[in-house]
Formats: structure tokens, sequence, C-alpha cells
């Protein structure tokens, strides 16, 4: 039984609804260990024929059987295969892939192969030794004569270890040298058991094998034999195997490196759009830790700030304050928040302003003061104490103790002061509240805001002597445990009396949340104008796909004459695009840290912070973006490359 087998095989083409018969009922047997040429001239159909046989042909009439088992050619997976492992392709304009060197260029077919990375480069080497290109291996295509590319194509060939061997007119485009040669390796390749076919429309090529099949407008003319075949060697084959993703990566990087400073502009621009989502991001990071640093500095995280409610103090959260009646805290209300659980103290909140403080027979004014509670933060105080005692007042540095002594400020630690301000009594009468205090600490805040404070027993008593209301329209409540501020604040405004809210409460958290909402709207905005670039970048990478695709229609062809799939294909071009992607999403981190660096770096003179700071997240972000991107981009391309015929991307320029 023969090892290939052509059945009544019938080809036409058809322009239109004239139909032109190309294969007019081919019948042919082959064997093992033979060299056929199939001789004829151009537009006889031996490239048709010889497609078929090498499974690259699908729509025809007939059968192919080989090694007695029908060959579907409905069956794509089933082609695949068929040219992975049973066919090896010599071509008369070599069909070399430009951007892979020589020896890349073999090892192409034995990537499909069960043999370890280390017995494919063996292999490789050892088939360039035999055609005599040891010396060549890491030169690239355009840097041979055309004998040595032919050379580098039967190596190709062989890489894979196929039974079949088709050699499209192998010496069409070589000088006799060169013709001779080649025909001698195509016999070797006979001798050790493989069918060689060959097409030509050369005699004297024709007659260096051992049968010569003449075809003459689709049909068989003569089959003679010239010599008998050669001997079966009992050999074992190298197994086929799929392509594997990490290899449709390798020679994605292949490529990508070869055309780097191509690639090196799209990368480029690609990162541009992703570098200024990081920095965005970066910056709405920084500026609301800024702003939370800044609160939880002049205000303990611990204690919240409550208000009798009021119904119409919502509408007027931004507005004018004053232009609301908020009622004062009973002695029974203060109480009734005493006893929520997780409550650990609570103190009225007072407030006092335009406050005259003299000492060594000088005079300031003192814009505003507060007492001194367990809201208050000691991180602003940069000398001295709180007045956590009977008589004591906390001092701002820079309008206050400087307006005494400039440049011996820190004198006035322990030094008593006198102290008063006018406001209106219980009577609706204006009066004088008067104390006196030691100064037990100096403060400074970061943000300019003046810090004065006074001891909460010595201010009440103060205002009680003067007859003035000392029921606090605030009070301050301080909470256990950070964890317990949230939910007891959510208690306390739950809070009701004759189904009427009673509180109204404010914690740090919500202040920053408040903050970070305004800040996060910024970013977004900052980020859908990035993500305008992005989508540049986006079409950049889709049009230098499809570009790239255009460009690479023959080595599409060769890939899968080779034995590739649709699904190799589209996953090698995918995986280019993901490089790209990848590298965009480095770079654009990269330029983003250092942006990062400078920016902290020239703002350090307005405050000693961050405003830039890139988390992990935001750089995950910039990845996964930059994955997204390049999949969506490549996706459409990839399908393209995929989808192309085999033989009419072999047959483009």
């Amino acid at each position: 039984m023969a090892f290939l087998e052509l059945k009544n095989i019938k080809k036409s083409y058809f322009l239109g609804q004239q139909e032109f018969p190309v294969l007019k009922g081919i019948n042919l047997d082959f064997d093992l260990g033979d060299f056929v040429s199939i001789l004829g001239e151009s537009g006889g159909g031996k490239s048709t024929l010889m497609n078929i046989i090498g499974g690259l042909d699908r729509n025809f009439e007939g059968s192919v059987e080989v090694n007695g088992q029908k060959l579907d050619h409905k069956k794509e997976k089933a082609l695949d295969k068929y040219r992975r492992e049973t066919i090896g392709y010599i071509y008369q304009s070599y069909n070399l892939i430009s951007h892979l060197s020589v020896l890349d260029n073999v090892l192409v077919s034995l990537e499909m192969t069960t043999l370890s990375k280390k017995e494919r480069e063996t292999r490789a080497k050892e088939l360039l030794e035999k055609v005599g290109l040891g010396e060549q291996m890491r030169k690239y295509p355009n840097q041979l004569s055309g004998g040595q590319k032919q050379r580098v194509a039967i190596a190709r060939a062989l890489a894979s270890d196929p039974k079949i061997v088709i050699a499209d007119e192998p010496t069409g485009a070589l000088d006799a040298q060169n013709t001779k040669e080649v025909l001698e390796l195509l016999n070797e390749i006979a001798e050790e058991g493989r069918l060689v076919i060959t097409v030509t429309h050369s005699e004297a090529v024709a007659s260096e094998g051992t049968r010569i099949v003449r075809l003459a407008e689709g049909q068989i003319e003569s089959d003679e034999r010239i010599k008998a075949a050669y001997p079966l060697q009992d050999k074992e084959m190298i197994p086929s195997k799929k392509l594997s993703s990490l290899s449709a990566i390798r020679n994605a990087f292949k490529h990508f490196k070869y055309n780097i400073k191509h690639n090196s502009l799209i990368i480029l621009g690609t990162s541009i759009g992703l570098f200024s989502v990081v920095l965005f991001s970066g910056l709405g990071n920084g500026v609301s830790g800024y702003m939370g640093n800044q609160i939880t500095k002049v205000a303990n995280p611990q204690v919240m700030s409550v208000s009798r409610y009021v119904k119409d103090a919502d509408q007027s959260q931004f507005g004018d304050q004053d232009e609301v009646d908020t009622p004062a805290f009973t002695t029974s209300q203060m109480d009734q928040l005493k006893k929520q659980k997780h409550v650990k103290s609570v103190e009225g909140s007072y407030n006092a302003a335009n406050i005259d403080v003299k000492y060594n027979n000088q005079t300031q004014k003192m814009r505003t003061a507060q007492n001194w509670t367990a809201s208050d933060s000691t991180d602003q105080i940069k000398a001295g104490h709180a007045p956590t005692k009977a008589g004591e007042v906390l001092i701002d540095k820079k309008t206050v103790a400087e307006k005494f002594n400039k440049d011996n400020y820190k004198d006035i630690l322990g030094k008593q002061v006198e102290l008063s301000y006018q406001t209106m009594n219980k009577n609706k009468e204006m009066v004088t509240v008067t104390m006196t205090a030691t100064v037990s600490g100096i403060a400074e805040s970061e943000n300019g805001t003046a810090v004065n404070a006074l001891n909460t027993d010595s201010m009440v008593k103060a205002m009680q002597a003067a007859n003035v209301e000392t029921d606090p329209q605030s009070v301050s409540v301080k909470i256990d445990d950070l964890d317990n501020v949230t939910p007891t604040a959510e208690k306390i405004d739950a809070l009701k009396d004759n189904n009427n809210r009673l509180y109204k409460t404010q914690t740090v958290q919500s202040m920053i949340k408040t903050i970070q909402t305004y800040v996060n709207l910024v970013t977004t905005i900052l980020a859908t104008i990035a993500g305008i670039s992005l989508l540049v970048s986006a079409l950049m990478i889709i049009v230098t796909m499809f570009m790239s695709v255009s460009a690479r229609t023959k080595e599409i062809g060769i890939l899968r004459a080779l034995g590739e799939s649709k699904k190799d294909i589209q996953r090698l071009f995918i995986a280019e695009s993901l490089i790209t992607g990848v590298l965009s999403a480095v770079v654009a981190t990269g330029i983003a840290f250092l942006a990062q660096s400078g920016v902290n770096g020239a703002l350090k003179g307005i405050a000693d912070y961050a405003f830039v700071q890139i988390s992990t997240g935001n750089v995950i972000t910039a990845f996964v973006l930059a994955l997204i991107i390049s999949l969506l981009a490549a996706l459409l391309p990839a399908r393209r490359a995929a989808r192309l015929n085999p033989i009419d991307a072999l047959s483009a320029d």
C-alpha cells in the first residue's frame, strides 16, 4: 500500500459564473523513499496539486489518503496536525521569516515538537551544519545569498522530522552550482526514507529524482520511473505537539525586539496616558492624606463634636451657621450622652473672641480662643504643655507669644497673664469676662490658624462670675476606641425624643470623608482627561497591529504551512500587543515615580509632606489598564490575521 494516495482530485476556479478547471481527475500514488518530480509548464496545476497534498487547499473534489487513512480537509485541526507532523515545505522564494535569525527560522518548526529546549537547539544546529550553514546561524535572512537562504529553508523543512517534503521550484532562483547542491540534499532526504515531491518546469532538475510525473492542462500526461526508490529505514520519528503559549510569547517578543525602534515610539505614546492616570491618582492620594493629616493634627479622631439637631441646619451646612438658632445642651442631655456605650467623657465646648491679653505692661489681641477638650491634639504644642489644670492657658506663637517678645517668645512660659473679653450675659447685657491664667504652653498651627485654648474649669468659672450662660451649644464626646467612633456616632444621631431627632454628630472621619469626596471628584476629572489619551493610545495600537498584520501576511502563511493553527496566529499577535502594553505600563510607572520625586521635592518648601503618593494599587491599575487596552486593541487585528487563507498569505508580496 502506498504511503500517499490521491484519488480523482478535481479543482476549479471561478470568475463569476464562469468555471476554469485546473485539475481534472488526478490519481497518483507515492511511496516513502521516493524523490518524485512533478514536471509541467506554468499554469498546469502543479502548485495547486502541491497545496492539496500539503493540506493548505481545502476546496476540491476527490480524496487524499495518508498511510491508509483518509485526510479530512473539512477538519481544520486535523489539517494543522497533518502539516505539523507530516509535511515539510521548501519554497522557490525561500519564505524565511525576516525578523528571525537563521537558527530561529529552523527552531520555528521545532517549537511544535516534544523535544526539550536544549534538544531543539541541538537539532537545529545539526541541521544547519548538515546544509553547510554552521557559520551563519546568528545571521538574518537579508544577510544571506540565495543559495544560503534555500539551505535554511531545507533545514527548516526537515526540522520537525516530516515524512513528506514538498519542494516548490526549489532551484528556480539558484545558479548552477547551488542547484546541484540543493538537488543532492533532496536526494539525501529521500535516501533517509522520506517522500520528496518536487514541483518544477525543468527537465534537468526532474531527471535528478527517482520518478517523473508530467502534468499538462490539469491531467497526468505520463508517469515515468527513472530509478528505484530508496530503501526504507526503520527510524523513530519525532512526535509533534501543539504550539505552547510560552512559545507564542517568545516568538512575539522576537518580532518586537527586531522592530524595537518602531515599537519604542508606540510604547512612549501609550505610556503617556498611563503615566497621567498613575500621577493623578497619586496626587489624589497625597492631597487626601495631607488634608486628613492636617485635620487629625488639630482634632483627636477618637472625639466627636455633637450639637443639638436643628431641622434647617442641614440646609445651612455650607452657609451662614449664625442664621440657625441652635439650642444649648441641658445637664440631662449631657448625662444622656455620657450613658451611651463606648463614651468615656462628655465636655462642653466654649468659644471666646477678641480677647485682650495683658502681660508685662503690654496688651495683645487674641482673636479667638476655646476651652481645651479631649478633641484637641497636642501635635501643635511646640513648647510647654496643654492647659489641663485650673488657671492655665495655651497661647499661639505667632499671634500672641512673639508679639510680646519676638526674639525670646518662650520667656512667657509659666508667666501669669490677664485675659478679658466682652460678651452678652443671661440678661442680654454686654459684660466683661475676666480671668488670670498661667501660660502652660505655646502652640503653632501648620495651616496658619491661630491656636489658643483655656482650661475648661477656669473658663466656665469666669463666665459664671460674669453671669454668662454656661450651657454649651456643642459638646466633645470622647470614645473608648477609634473603631467605635462611627457606630457610636450613628447611635447618637438616632436618639429621639417624642419622635424628634435630638443630636447631630460630626467626626473627624466624616470631615476627612467629605474632603476626600471632593478630592476624588477632581482626581476623577483629571483621570478622565488622561483616559482620552489612553483612548488615543488604544487606537494607535489598533492601527499598528492592523499594519503589522498587512506587513506580515507572508509570515502568517509560512507559520500556517508549518502547522500553526488559527489560534496560534491569533495568540501571536495578541501576545505582541500585550508585550507592548506591559512595557508601556513599566515605562509609565517609572516616569510617574520620577515625577513623584520631582513634584514632592519642589513642594517641600511649602509643606514637609509628600503631595504625590503613588500606591501599589495605582501601579496595579496602570498594568491592568495597559493589559485591557492592549487586549482589546489586538482582538480585531489578531482575528483578521488568523482568518487569512494560508495560500493567499503565502502568495503575498
